[in-house]
């Protein structure tokens, strides 16, 4: 099965631009999908799928930091690189800031824009994955029992099996068996695995010691 290219999206107020930027994205591999403010493309659907999204700076309506402060309150993840004759240093300052992933001046040399466009899909790739493997363990986790919740909760702070039997009031082979169940469901070998789970779903901040019995 072919994967589809990454959709380009070019949010600029200059119709010249649009059509010029789009004829070299295209040459390049790549789709692209024109809008000529930011308005226009909030009107679409907020699709996920690879892609970034390259931003004109002053724009009739919504401008480009505004149109990216709403994006991030919409939790959009696809990356921003900011395109513009119009910028300044503060404004380069906050637009990386509030997670821009370039700032580039027109006009721009073709090598520096696809490499910045190259760099921005990589980092939404990194992402994406990052975010399918936290929904992975969210998922395995989702699997326990209530006892179970109970127990990898102590065990991931590092509590041996006959401190956490005391303190769920049950008997330290009970918990042995709850805690096999527990490794079989999250697919690990190991409780370094499974304390690294637990810390990549914020469960538990910090890796304690202890033996396991």
């Amino acid at each position: 099965m072919t994967t589809a290219p990454p959709v380009i999206h070019v949010v600029d107020d200059d119709t010249s631009f649009r059509t010029a930027i789009a004829r070299l994205l295209r040459a390049s591999g790549y789709q692209v999908a024109l809008y000529e403010s930011g308005d226009q493309f909030l009107q679409g659907p907020l699709r996920n799928e690879p892609g970034c999204i390259l931003l004109d700076m002053r724009m009739a309506g919504l401008d480009g930091l505004e149109l990216q402060d709403r994006l991030r309150n919409l939790d959009c993840t696809l990356p921003i690189v900011f395109l513009t004759g119009h910028g300044d240093i503060p404004m380069s300052v906050r637009a990386i800031k509030t997670g821009a992933e370039d700032f580039l001046s027109k006009p721009v040399p073709k090598e520096t824009l696809l490499a910045a466009i190259e760099r921005a899909l990589q980092r939404h790739e990194e992402k994406r994955e990052q975010h399918d493997r936290i929904t992975a363990m969210r998922a395995l986790v989702a699997a326990f029992t209530a006892r179970e919740h109970e127990v990898f909760a102590l065990v991931v702070r590092g509590k041996l099996n006959k401190q956490i039997a005391f303190d769920l009031g049950a008997s330290e082979r009970t918990i042995k068996a709850h805690r096999h169940s527990i490794m079989q469901k999250l697919r690990v070998q190991s409780f370094a695995e499974a304390v690294s789970i637990a810390e990549r779903l914020g469960l538990v901040a910090t890796p304690m010691g202890g033996n396991q019995q």
